[in-house]
């Protein structure tokens, strides 16, 4: 079969086979994570544990952020193929374990198997986009890559809110299965590379304290003001312990050899922009996507596959305008185009923050898909600028720090969402009045509130003081896509206008 550099010269007929199996690819991540999101209420309702359903993202999303920088240099190292390969192979097995999950902690530990595969899908299937398509082709061809997230936006959550109302939300994972079976055939057989081996030098220090430093940040965000006071020990030791192991992991990246978080990365100003953008798009997807479905089911006392449609807008918006900022970048730069959709992403947040507890379905479905549309053009932007201004055996390593960056973002966001979701719930339990406490049989959990599942035991008083509590976390949350929207404007004004290429890259 060809190389890649054949692949190149033979022209669309083959690179249009290799970019099937790239968008099955990214199909397995992208089926996981619009169904998951939607069937959490269902998880939550039947394994219990509503104060760390979080993690199931969190853990996710944290393993992917530790390992993604890795995949980009052992992508570089030993070509894009086998890493691709191992990773989808790896998704399988943790998305067959999170359908056998028993309670909580198994289907976090098994989420955490299934990042360590999805590590691997979403960097090289965008880098080898950069390795086979030309500046201008590589908008269009990122926008069919994100169209896999607006087909599974639209598929999945139906599927899955099906399945979930008539089956079991177990089958949001085993659907995985199919997928991820043509992926490894596809891959294997079409996708041949002519790669050089060089010794490497793998920073597993750098690794080790990035998920320590992390999970630690996050241990502290998710549990504090729930297990444990803001201002106690535990929060004080596990937050402060966090901090402390990320300037030692600064330390070790700038001594080691081939460092996990390559520094220069974030030290060139192309490089830093784009990848604090990619931070806060982290922070704006996954906020959203993670606790829009709980609104739509815990609030507005919708179906999941309700709540699911609501959803499946933003993965719409984003892939149309993705192939969209092509045409944009290319006529008024990258900068102008990531701008735009900075000021669509708050304008989404700000109308977020005004929605009750009446609103209707269909306008979240709307400022779903307008964030989704500001999301594209943002991110698929400044991805395509990086990859511009190095060369092949730097793309990898670009590529995987931005990744990283979103990803990050999107741990960080969920943790700290999750906690003032957490606090607002538990807090009202907590200080429930006595007429109220009288009216709620023993035993009521949270996770019988988020299911959006009616309980006629409880009286409607009851029952509206505890939405109460989620609507008011769910709020927060709304407000904090508002100020993100608003940060991230103000980040790409540092973004250079011409971006030029970065010749002397260690």
């Amino acid at each position: 079969m060809a190389s890649i550099e054949e692949t190149i010269a033979a022209g669309n007929h083959s690179r249009r086979y290799i970019m099937v199996g790239l968008m099955l690819a990214m199909g397995l991540a992208a089926m996981d994570g619009t169904i998951v999101a939607t069937a959490i209420p269902s998880i939550v309702h039947d394994l219990g544990g509503f104060s760390r359903f979080p993690w199931v993202f969190s853990v996710y999303l944290l393993v992917q952020a530790a390992l993604i920088p890795i995949y980009g240099k052992l992508a570089d190292v030993y070509g894009r193929k086998p890493m691709l390969m191992i990773g989808s192979v790896i998704f399988l097995v943790g998305s067959m374990l999170s359908g056998m999950s028993w309670n909580m902690v198994s289907l976090i530990i098994f989420r955490g198997i299934q990042g360590i595969g999805a590590a691997a899908i979403i960097p090289i299937a965008t880098t080898v986009v950069g390795d086979l398509f030309t500046l201008q082709e590589r908008a269009k061809m990122q926008g069919y890559l994100a169209s896999v997230w607006g087909i599974s936006a639209v598929i999945g959550p139906a599927i899955g809110g099906l399945l979930v109302q008539y089956a079991s939300w177990r089958w949001v994972f085993y659907i995985n299965v199919p997928i991820g079976i043509a992926t490894i055939l596809v891959i294997g057989y079409l996708f041949h590379e002519k790669i050089q081996p060089r010794h490497h030098t793998i920073d597993y220090w750098g690794s080790l304290l990035l998920i320590a430093s992390m999970g630690s940040v996050i241990l502290g965000l998710l549990e504090g003001g729930v297990s444990w006071a803001w201002m106690s020990w535990q929060s004080l030791t596990t937050l402060g312990g966090g901090l402390v192991l990320v300037l030692g992991l600064i330390v070790v990246e700038m001594r080691a050899p081939e460092p996990v978080v390559p520094l220069w990365v974030f030290g060139r100003r192309v490089l830093a922009v784009a990848n604090l953008s990619s931070l806060v798009v982290g922070i704006l997807a996954m906020g959203l996507s993670s606790f829009l479905p709980t609104y739509v089911q815990g609030i507005l006392r919708q179906t999941p596959l309700i709540a699911g449609f609501s959803l499946a807008t933003m993965s719409i918006g984003w892939p149309v305008a993705s192939a969209f900022s092509g045409k944009l970048y290319l006529q008024i730069g990258f900068r102008n185009t990531a701008l735009i959709g900075a000021i669509l992403v708050a304008l989404a947040g700000w109308q977020f923050s005004l929605l009750t507890t009446h609103a209707l379905v269909i306008l979240v479905a709307v400022l779903s898909l307008l964030m989704g549309a500001g999301l594209g053009l943002l991110s698929t932007s400044m991805v395509v600028a990086i990859q511009s201004v190095v060369g092949w055996n730097h793309r990898g390593v670009v590529t995987g720090s931005n990744m990283f960056s979103r990803m990050l973002g999107s741990t960080l966001g969920v943790a700290l969402f999750g906690s003032l979701v957490n606090a607002s719930v538990v807090g009202r339990f907590q200080h429930m009045p006595q007429a109220i406490r009288a009216l709620i049989p023993k035993g009521l959990k949270a996770s019988s509130i988020v299911s959006g599942a009616p309980n006629r035991a409880i009286p409607a008083r009851a029952m509206h003081y505890v939405e109460q509590g989620l609507y008011l976390g769910i709020h927060r949350i709304f407000i904090g896509l508002m100020i993100a929207g608003l940060l991230v404007i103000i980040i790409e004004f540092f973004f250079p206008r011409r971006p030029v290429t970065l010749e002397d890259l260690p």
